[in-house]
């Protein structure tokens, strides 16, 4: 019997100490990457805003010039309750912004986006920061992918914000149409939001 509980005893023990090492190791190795893991991010949301906006059309660092939109705001645009627009200047003026937004309808969940908008009310970029769409399928809305989103630079505010199967006049691919149609959605949320709060942003106010 008292065999047994020793060995129990031993058994736990080195459980533990497996445990604990394994929990070190984690942590240590979370210590040793995050901060790099941290600014990989950093330079690739950046790389991202760089592209909403035409080159050249605006002289200001975007990546530090986010100003935090208001909850109802952010809710309507982001669905969630915290999102930021990018305010661009150039020589010292409003030449647009790049808005945070995200449509939580696509076929494969949440599809985060950055929406750049020219002053007068033009999109100029669209690029998909993060998704969960079908490989080979609905990914086409990715850059990275295809060149789908390049079609809403250009458009203006008086565009139809829809899939041409709906409408609009946004092309899609067969068989993927909820990506598109979700995409297309939020970037008609982003517009309807700059024309009603262009004033506003001009003053530099969300």
């Amino acid at each position: 019997m008292r065999n047994a509980a020793a060995q129990a005893r031993r058994s736990a023990l080195t459980l533990a100490a497996f445990a604990a090492s394994a929990t070190l190791l984690l942590a240590g190795t979370w210590l040793a990457t995050h901060q790099q893991v941290a600014a990989n991010e950093a330079a690739t949301r950046a790389a991202l805003l760089a592209q909403a906006l035409p080159a050249g059309s605006f002289d200001n660092n975007l990546a530090t010039s986010a100003v935090p939109l208001p909850a109802a705001i952010a809710q309507q645009l982001a669905q969630r309750d915290a999102a930021n627009v990018y305010l661009a200047r150039r020589n010292g003026q409003l030449s647009g912004v790049v808005l945070e937004a995200a449509a939580a309808n696509g076929y494969g969940g949440r599809i985060e986006l950055l929406v750049g908008i020219a002053r007068d009310g033009t999109v100029q970029g669209v690029r998909v920061v993060s998704h969960r769409e079908t490989p080979g399928l609905g990914d086409y809305i990715d850059l990275a992918v295809s060149p789908w989103a390049r079609q809403f630079a250009g458009k203006p505010a008086t565009s139809r914000w829809a899939v041409k199967k709906d409408g609009g006049d946004t092309d899609y691919v067969s068989g993927a149409t909820i990506s598109a149609r979700a995409v297309s959605a939020a970037v008609a949320r982003c517009s309807d939001y700059y024309r009603t709060a262009q004033a506003r942003l001009l003053q530099g106010q969300p």
